[in-house]
């Protein structure tokens, strides 16, 4: 890699860092190209992302973002997972670390707020930001169908009366 690569490759992570709403940092102990590849997929479907960068490269893109508190965790064979969703790639790393012993939690930050590795499982507890939008939205709908079943209720009722008086005249 030389020095233009080097720069490009700092700038578009300084770029990322600045967009994304968590990154987690991992620690990668003996991967194989399948798995990587399996991590990948899976960070792809929970809307996050997952880059392997040369620790050094790393903490220079860190630098003036929020995420400056992560260049504690970069030592070693790390890699970082990285989403909008403040929730997403937290949830994506710690599920898959739990299946394959070969990937480590270190840290992770979202948005000023250092985490550890228990703070980075206790944000994968939590629910998405789509699970979270639908619980609101379900929240707001209730009260209208409940309302709608009660103004529809009485006239529901009268059709049945009519119905049961006619069976019975025709009876």
């Amino acid at each position: 890699m030389d020095r233009s690569q080097k720069s490009d490759a700092v700038a578009q992570l300084n770029a990322v860092f600045n967009e994304v709403g968590v990154v987690v940092v991992t620690r990668n102990l003996g991967l194989s190209v399948a798995q990587s590849t399996d991590l990948r997929g899976k960070m792809r479907e929970a809307g996050a992302s997952y880059k392997v960068a040369k620790n050094r490269l790393a903490k220079l893109a860190l630098k003036e973002t929020t995420y400056e508190g992560l260049e504690e965790y970069l030592t070693g064979p790390t890699a970082l997972a990285y989403s909008v969703d403040p929730v997403a790639a937290a949830k994506a790393a710690v599920d898959f670390a739990k299946t394959n012993d070969k990937l480590e939690i270190v840290g992770g930050s979202m948005g000023g707020q250092l985490l550890d590795a228990d703070g980075v499982k206790a944000l994968a507890s939590m629910p998405s930001l789509d699970e979270l939008r639908a619980k609101l939205v379900g929240l707001v709908n209730a009260p209208a169908t409940k309302i709608a079943q009660v103004v529809n209720a009485p006239a529901a009722k009268l059709a049945r009366v009519f119905g049961a008086y006619s069976t019975k005249e025709a009876a």
